[in-house]
């Protein structure tokens, strides 16, 4: 029988076989740790990874909305994420949400504005590498500026939708304009244009300066700002990589969302740890890595990413993240909290008794020395 000596088949040493039936080898070469996992995988565990590519797409006029929830990635029950773009000019109308919304910057950039609760306004420019947060019940909107925005955005509840959020013209449409004429004080005539359904997202120009887009009845501006510059924080470096942090201790605004911008270098791993607060809901922006998660009871799965796909660990679950190609690896951690935590494996190690370890695992006394004296960085920490 002949077959195609690139495919990929599930056999590892002795064991497995050759796929007779029809398959999509670009899934399978995507995914090897799934199609051949290791030895040391083992158990039922629910599934972890999630394509934006297989999300539906919402295509409108001047850009796109994609969103994985907990209807396509079910064990992402505490966050929703959506992958939006718009092209220069273009808005997502204003509107608000139950929940709140967190984004990062992917490419671009863009001018968000927002009102709280105490009518203090906010307007700000957005580029790549910065974050917005929005805290849930406040009104916003998000325009693309002169070369476009691409960016993620994530909601504190996995069952969100974009589909469903309060829009200023959805509520026009669905309001007679008797009660609109008295509301503003103006006559039903000036409500005859209004659009019959939600923009969601619509063409518009692009924007100048803030100062001169400033309206003229300004009083104040929120206290603490709903955008933070991540990329310019000072990274915690490490061997083999780098994080940026952002959560309340330095983005005031972001009680409901932390997250950590995590960049592996080729060949290096995010050492095994956990966190202790909350599942994490991961966002891959480049490279290729893969991790495997460890659910206790002889329990554990390895999964492979790439950018564009979404992962998930749930909360206090073992893992790792390796970068497996010849670029650095970067993802976004974020969890529903006001803090980032984790614990890594080796520093909680290197905090016991040595014979503590040797009596539990029968490694020797070069093993201690060498594998964890060293452990002294704190947070997040990476090996080569």
């Amino acid at each position: 029988m002949k077959y195609d000596k690139e495919e990929v088949n599930p056999i590892r040493d002795d064991r497995g076989a050759r796929i007779f039936g029809a398959r999509n080898t670009p899934i399978a070469k995507q995914n090897p740790d799934v199609l051949t996992p290791p030895s040391t995988d083992g158990g039922t565990i629910s599934n972890m990874k999630w394509p934006f590519d297989l999300s539906h797409t919402r295509v409108e006029s001047g850009g796109f909305s994609r969103e994985t929830t907990v209807r396509e990635l079910p064990i992402s029950t505490t966050m929703a994420g959506v992958n939006m773009h718009l092209e220069p000019g273009a808005v997502r109308e204003l509107h608000w949400h139950k929940e709140a919304e967190w984004a990062y910057m992917i490419k671009g950039s863009a001018r968000v504005t927002g009102v709280d609760e105490q009518g203090r306004q906010f307007i700000d420019d957005v580029k790549e590498g910065g974050l917005w947060y929005f805290p849930s019940g406040i009104p916003h909107s998000i325009k693309g500026l002169e070369e476009g925005a691409e960016f993620i955005l994530v909601f504190d509840d996995g069952s969100f939708s974009e589909n469903s959020t309060f829009t200023i013209s959805d509520w026009f449409a669905n309001t007679s304009k008797d009660i609109l004429a008295a509301n503003f004080g103006v006559s039903e005539e000036a409500f005859n244009d209004i659009p019959d359904e939600q923009l969601f997202i619509y063409k518009g120009r692009v924007p100048g300066p803030i100062e001169e887009e400033m309206p003229d009845n300004v009083n104040e501006t929120v206290p603490n700002p709903f955008t933070f510059n991540l990329i310019e924080e000072e990274p915690i470096e490490s061997n083999g990589g780098r994080v940026w942090i952002a959560d309340s201790s330095n983005f005031k605004v972001s009680t409901t969302v932390a997250a950590a911008l995590v960049e592996v270098e080729p060949g290096a791993i995010r050492e095994m740890h956990w966190h202790p607060n909350q599942d994490e809901w991961q966002y891959y922006l480049a490279g290729q890595g893969k991790m495997t998660i460890f659910a206790s009871s002889g329990k554990s799965r390895t999964f492979n990413y790439q950018g564009g796909d979404v992962g998930y660990v749930p909360f206090a679950m073992g893992h790792y993240v390796q970068n497996i190609g010849d670029t650095p690896l970067r993802f976004l951690e974020i969890f529903k909290s006001d803090h980032f935590a984790d614990i890594s494996l080796n520093q909680w190690m290197s905090q016991l008794p040595p014979y503590l370890i040797k009596e539990h695992l029968n490694v020797d006394d070069n093993f201690i020395k060498n594998a964890l004296t060293h452990k002294k960085c704190p947070n997040v920490t990476f090996d080569k």
